[in-house]
C-alpha cells in the first residue's frame, strides 16, 4: 500500500515550504495540492494557486511525486492547461501526477459567472476535457471542435518528460466517468458517496471499486496494472484523527483492492483539524510497515 498526503494551500509559502520537505523526509509516496480558485469556507482565504504551489514544492523536494487533487474543467481549458502541465512536469523532472476530475458546484463553478450545469453536463464536459488534454499532450499538433472546447493547431513541443504524457489519475464515481477512467486513466481515484455513516461510506467505496474493475475488464485492461487511489478523508471520519483510525482505514482500503490512499496534513482548526503528533507517529511507525 502506498500512502500520499494532501497539503492544503492555505498558508504563505514561508510557512508551507517545510511541510512539503517533511512529506518527502517522512517517506510519503506522493504529495498533493487542491486545485481550486476557492474551496468551501476557506474561500475567503488565505488561499493560493495549486499549480504554482506545486511548482514551488518541486523546487524544494527531489524525489516525491507531486499531484493535483484534482484539477477540473470548472475554470480550465485543456490547451493552456497543457502548457502548465508540461512546464510543471519539466520543472519536477517527471514527478507530476495529474489528478483530474469533473468539477462540482460551489465557488469554482460560480465565480466566473457561467451557467449552472447539471451532473450530466459536467460529466460530458469532463470527458471532452480529458480527451482533448490527452491529444494536446501526446500529438504534435491538435485541432479540435467539440461541444465544450475548440482548439486550432495547438502544439505540444517539447512534450512531457514521461512519455507519452504525464500520468492521468482520473477521479470518477459515476458510470460515464468510471468508463473514462478505465479508458484513459493511468490511475483512478474515488471519494465514495457522501454519507454521515462510516459503514455506509465504505459500502459505497466497495461498489465504486467493483464498477471500476468491471470497466477495466470491459476495455481489456488488466485491473492489476492500474493503480487505484482512495481519498480517505471523504469519509465522515478524518483518517489522522488517531493512529488507530488511520490504520483501520488503510486496512479496509487494502481489502477492497486499493493500491494507494491519500490523507491530509492536519490543520489547526476546521477541515482536517488534528494533531501533528498523530501525523508524526503514522509517518515514523506505520508507513514503514506498509512498504
Amino acid at each position: 500500500m502506498r500512502v500520499g498526503i494532501c497539503i492544503l494551500q492555505d498558508r504563505r509559502w514561508r510557512q508551507a515550504e517545510s511541510r512539503w520537505q517533511r512529506a518527502e523526509e517522512y517517506g510519503f509516496d506522493h504529495a498533493w495540492v487542491y486545485d481550486h480558485i476557492g474551496w468551501r469556507d476557506l474561500v475567503d482565504g488565505p488561499w493560493f494557486d495549486g499549480m504554482i504551489t506545486l511548482t514551488a514544492a518541486a523546487a524544494v523536494t527531489s524525489t516525491i511525486p507531486l499531484g493535483t487533487f484534482v484539477a477540473s474543467p470548472n475554470f480550465r481549458h485543456p490547451v493552456p492547461f497543457a502548457r502548465e502541465v508540461t512546464a510543471l512536469d519539466d520543472i519536477s523532472a517527471g514527478r507530476l501526477l495529474l489528478g483530474i476530475g469533473a468539477g462540482g458546484g460551489g465557488f469554482d463553478a460560480e465565480v466566473l459567472g457561467g451557467p449552472a450545469l447539471t451532473a450530466g453536463q459536467r460529466a460530458g464536459r469532463f470527458i471532452e476535457f480529458v480527451e482533448l488534454l490527452d491529444q494536446v499532450l501526446t500529438q504534435e499538433r491538435t485541432t479540435w471542435s467539440g461541444t465544450w472546447y475548440t482548439a486550432e493547431d495547438a502544439r505540444s513541443a517539447p512534450g512531457c518528460v514521461r512519455q507519452p504524457r504525464v500520468p492521468f489519475v482520473v477521479a470518477a464515481n459515476g458510470p460515464r466517468t468510471i468508463a473514462l477512467a478505465a479508458r484513459l486513466g493511468d490511475g483512478w481515484v474515488t471519494t465514495g458517496t457522501s454519507s454521515d455513516s462510516l459503514d455506509e461510506w465504505w459500502a459505497s467505496v466497495a461498489v465504486a471499486a467493483s464498477r471500476f474493475e468491471l470497466a477495466l475488464t470491459t476495455v481489456g485492461r488488466d485491473p492489476a496494472e492500474v493503480p487505484r487511489y482512495l481519498a480517505l478523508d471523504a469519509a465522515p471520519q478524518y483518517s489522522l484523527s488517531s493512529v488507530a483510525a488511520f490504520t483501520d482505514a488503510v486496512t479496509r482500503a487494502a481489502r477492497l483492492g486499493f493500491t494507494d490512499v491519500i490523507t491530509h496534513w492536519p490543520r489547526e482548526r476546521g477541515w482536517y483539524a488534528g494533531d501533528e503528533a498523530v501525523l508524526d507517529t503514522v509517518a515514523t511507525r506505520i508507513l514503514p510497515t506498509l512498504r
